[in-house]
């Protein structure tokens, strides 16, 4: 039997398994992008996957807080057009 992995969103406090959150890393050269894989090596951080908690992400500047980097602005659309597809 194989052990469920449990992650909570940064901004929701919602405890989800890993599968149904998007992971967002800060990489080791200082570059923040979506992890598909879950498998990143760096600073991670992550997002319910609905479009009212990255909203909320972007207005709290949540993941420049959690990842200790400036994030691009272009980052939250991309987990937008992500969450929307």
């Amino acid at each position: 039997m194989k052990k469920v992995i449990v992650r909570r969103c940064i901004v929701t406090h919602e405890s989800h398994e890993k599968r149904d959150l998007i992971r967002v890393v800060r990489t080791p050269d200082g570059r923040v992008v979506i992890d598909a894989t879950g498998k990143v090596n760096g600073r991670g951080a992550y997002l319910v996957r609905r479009r009212d908690a990255i909203l909320l992400a972007q207005k709290k500047n949540a993941l420049s807080h959690a990842l200790n980097i400036e994030v691009d602005p272009a980052l939250y659309l991309k987990l937008l057009e992500e969450v929307d597809a």
